[in-house]
């Protein structure tokens, strides 16, 4: 059932008229295995790809994010395939907002404009509602790629431009470029969330609020560390590989500065009757007012129905400060 909360609670996506849920499906997890950072998942059916997002949009969910790279078009194509699914069963729901990105390494800023009509096919002819530069290593300059993107807006290829993984100096160079075409950079997708706050302290954060860009905060759980299940069971650390380990923050130090944040997560997660992972996507998407939102994955539809559960309460403004310097000590 949909969440009246979720409902009542769309925001602006930065200075655009796109209203989205203050959480997205991030739809990283339906590579099909495919490609340069699909095989980072498994192949998920199609019938599971499927109940994720029916179930993520009919909860209160509005608007989806995807990637070329993301199986070299693959996570394209199955979004377009599950969304003709919907619209053959005549769901309300079959046509969220629709978020994708280029791919800029080792190519240039003409392949933007050469590869769009790729994005819409995989898309099935959809409108790319936001679309955004996914790194900010290529062959061409800012100027150039903003210029392309600018192109496409006015070509009536994308609505809006985004961007990701942009420094607080490259965002506001791509904004203030775009500007000089009538446009606003609406979006800069980064990794955020209580275990990872570099945007606060490099300025990145401040820039967004200052320009009226919206944050949309990937790997928001910690590569599920935020969830508690790691401290709740330190046996399950061993299944992961020790690069992931080291990056994501599951060696021993760091797992024993970050329990006294899990143990008030999970304090409030009772009091809520909710899980820790909903208290921290809570905290996500209130504690910088409406400039966060964020695109949860989900591999099965169990973790789908969590990740909207996270968007039916409201932490106190007590609670999210609380939260905010338990992040604080345990990055010390």
């Amino acid at each position: 059932m949909e969440s009246e909360l979720a409902k009542a609670s769309l925001r602006p996506l930065g200075r655009s008229s796109l209203s989205v849920s203050p959480l997205g499906l991030g739809c990283w997890q339906f590579s099909r295995g495919k490609g340069i950072v699909g095989g980072y998942w498994s192949n998920l059916d199609e019938s599971d790809i499927l109940e994720i997002v029916r179930v993520s949009l009919e909860g209160g969910m509005n608007w989806v994010d995807t990637a070329e790279i993301y199986g070299g078009g693959k996570s394209e194509e199955a979004l377009a395939h599950v969304l003709d699914q919907l619209k053959k069963e005549g769901s309300p729901h079959a046509a969220p907002v629709i978020a994708t990105k280029w791919w800029p390494l080792l190519r240039t800023a003409s392949s933007i404009t050469a590869t769009i009509d790729e994005r819409i096919r995989c898309l099935g002819g959809r409108e790319i509602d936001l679309y955004q530069i996914h790194q900010p290593f290529s062959l061409s300059s800012i100027a150039s790629e903003m210029k392309a993107m600018a192109g496409l807006v006015k070509a009536g290829k994308i609505r809006y431009v985004g961007v990701s993984n942009y420094s607080a100096k490259q965002m506001t160079e791509a904004h203030r470029l775009l500007q000089q075409y009538g446009l606003h950079l609406v979006s800069n997708q980064v990794k955020y969330n209580l275990l990872d706050r570099k945007i606060d302290r490099n300025g990145t954060m401040a820039a967004a609020k200052e320009l009226g860009i919206s944050i949309i905060a990937y790997s928001p759980l910690q590569q599920g560390i935020l969830t508690g299940r790691f401290h709740k069971d330190p046996a399950q650390i061993g299944a992961v590989s020790r690069v992931r380990r080291m990056q994501s923050g599951l060696d021993e130090k760091s797992m024993a500065r970050s329990k006294p944040l899990i143990d008030s997560l999970t304090v409030l997660a009772d009091k809520y009757t909710v899980t820790p992972g909903q208290i921290a996507l809570n905290w996500l998407i209130h504690y910088n007012g409406d400039t966060v939102v964020a695109i949860p994955g989900a591999s099965k539809a169990r973790h789908a129905r969590e990740n909207i559960g996270a968007m039916s309460f409201r932490l106190t403004q007590d609670e999210l400060e609380h939260l905010n310097g338990a992040s604080w000590s345990a990055l010390k």
